[in-house]
């Protein structure tokens, strides 16, 4: 994370969105970090329209969604049959450990805000929903 050296002591920090580095992603979705602490992430995640992503969970965070523009399906639950949508302006909740995937239905990019709270590894992919 960078830091500013008028704010670095202040513990206030401005993050740009040149400054948002890209992660290893999940399969059908990109990511970009804009904060990681002990215990938190935050940053953007996008999934191209008429896509998927991999399966995967986000192992002891729990994670706050908030749909910033296009559709977000979630599929999730035993064998994924479980299913929500949200849109621009919706927030999604996701508890630590479970397994979902991010389904883009529409015709435009999906683009996320995504904060996370926990410890360990942030984005766990796996084969399937189990």
């Amino acid at each position: 994370m960078p830091e500013n050296p008028a704010t670095a002591g202040l513990g206030v920090l401005l993050i740009i969105p040149s400054e948002r580095t890209r992660d290893a992603s999940t399969p059908g979705m990109t990511r970009e970090t804009a904060i990681s602490t002990d215990g938190m992430w935050s940053g953007v995640a996008r999934t191209p329209a008429g896509s998927a992503s991999g399966w995967h969970h986000h192992g002891a965070y729990e994670s706050s969604i908030y749909v910033l523009s296009g559709t977000l399906r979630l599929e999730f639950g035993p064998d994924g049959i479980d299913v929500i949508e949200a849109g621009p302006g919706d927030f999604v909740y996701i508890g630590a450990g479970v397994v979902h995937r991010e389904i883009n239905p529409g015709t435009v990019e999906s683009e996320l805000v995504v904060s996370r709270s926990g410890a360990g590894d942030p984005v766990v992919n796996v084969d399937g929903p189990g």
